[in-house]
């Protein structure tokens, strides 16, 4: 379970990391917004080393589906957008995916 949790954190920061740019070039905020997104990307790369993967292409995989259940969560949350129903059958699939790939038996 302290994977997942590694994997949502590492979200969160990549979310947020990115928004932070989405606000400057997107929403034409003040370029202050660059040094927390900035951290904040750094904190996800840092997060990412601590996942239980024995290799990191898989820690990928299995965060691009966490990844896609956070930024509909961000995009509820934060921006006020309920995700539909599509957007729901997309995360369980995806989540689905990433606890096959995480948790999967391994041979050798």
């Amino acid at each position: 379970m302290q994977s997942v949790l590694i994997y949502f954190a590492a979200a969160l920061a990549e979310i947020a990391g990115c928004f932070a740019f989405w606000m400057w070039i997107r929403l034409d905020r003040s370029a202050l917004w660059l040094a927390p997104g900035l951290l904040s990307l750094a904190v996800f790369a840092w997060l990412l080393t601590l996942s239980p993967a024995d290799h990191a292409g898989r820690a990928y995989a299995v965060y691009g589906g966490i990844y896609i259940v956070s930024s509909l969560l961000w995009l509820w949350a934060v921006e006020g957008q309920r995700p539909d129903q599509w957007d729901s059958l997309g995360a369980i699939l995806c989540l689905a995916g990433a606890a096959v790939i995480l948790w999967a038996p391994r041979t050798g």
